[in-house]
């Protein structure tokens, strides 16, 4: 069997006030997953009510997925929508021509700190669905299926897997699984897309015998089988799905397959016509727009 193809280590940034994340996508050696063109790890890190939220800001061309491991999230958006988002849920925003949002944890913490975890994820709506009106799909983590094998735990968070399928509707063939296994436990990992990739939660992991530590992702080889053993007690993702149907321009907030509907989505956002999230009054101001690559 052959080798994870890549290994991502990611870079760790600074949303504001010392919020970090851990972020592998994209990447310069890899700018996709299947439809996944973003994923941040976020935590796990301890919030208080001094901690800087995420402000209302604008997306276009794709699609939020927000999963917690530990914590709370208070989302906000232009539609209307005020949803608590808890751990084992998936909220699944589709921003199509456009949507403000804002994501509040300091405020969930007046009255004691908390432990934070999760993984947000950005998946590039198909061109044809790029211009949809946007959308919010909320699943509580009751209604998403769970598979038990040999010493191994498998949530279906988006598509099919396994005989199960996940209730919330993506845009295009799309894969998300979170995975628990015990120490020792090992698991023959057939292609299920023609992308996708594995991304280490907790240490303990190796596949087809080569390590790989907590924080990074490996992406597999779609035409092989993939020998995944745990040494320890771990945790993974795997994400993945058909391949873009056409490169996929991003910038800050902004994905989509024409360079020019970004520019036009950054001059709404200054001009603040891209609409409000209800009973927010701050935003997130435009970093300085440059010719899109």
């Amino acid at each position: 069997m052959a080798p994870p193809i890549k290994i991502l280590s990611g870079q760790v940034k600074d949303l504001g006030g010392g919020f970090l994340v851990r972020r592998v996508l994209p990447d310069a050696a890899l700018r996709a997953v299947g439809p996944f063109v973003f994923f941040d790890h976020f935590g796990p890190t301890q919030v208080s009510a001094q901690t800087d939220d995420v402000r209302p800001h604008p997306h276009i061309g794709l699609a939020t997925v927000t999963y917690l491991i530990a914590g709370r999230i208070r989302h906000r958006d232009s539609l209307g929508t005020d949803a608590m988002i808890e751990p084992g849920a998936i909220n699944w925003m589709t921003a199509g021509r456009g949507v403000v949002h804002s994501e509040r944890w300091g405020e969930l913490a007046q009255a004691r700190t908390f432990e934070l975890e999760g993984l947000q994820l950005w998946v590039a709506l198909p061109q044809a669905a790029e211009e949809l009106a946007p959308s919010f799909h909320h699943s509580a983590a009751g209604d998403l299926p769970e598979l038990a094998l040999d010493g191994i735990r498998i949530r279906v968070l988006l598509g099919r897997a396994f005989g199960a399928s996940s209730p919330v509707p993506t845009a295009s063939e799309t894969v998300y699984l979170d995975v628990a296994l015990n120490a020792g436990a090992s698991w023959e990992l057939s292609p299920m897309t023609a992308e996708q990739a594995i991304y280490a939660l907790r240490p303990g992991l190796a596949i087809n015998g080569e390590p790989l530590a907590a924080g990074q992702m490996a992406l597999l080889d779609p035409n092989a089988a993939s020998h995944i053993h745990a040494t320890s007690a771990s945790r993974l993702v795997l994400i993945g799905g058909a391949a873009l149907d056409a490169p996929r321009h991003m910038w800050w907030n902004f994905v989509s397959s024409r360079k020019d509907r970004i520019a036009q989505a950054a001059a709404a956002w200054q001009a603040d016509a891209m609409g409000q999230v209800p009973g927010e009054t701050e935003r997130m101001p435009l970093p300085e727009f440059k010719p899109v690559a």
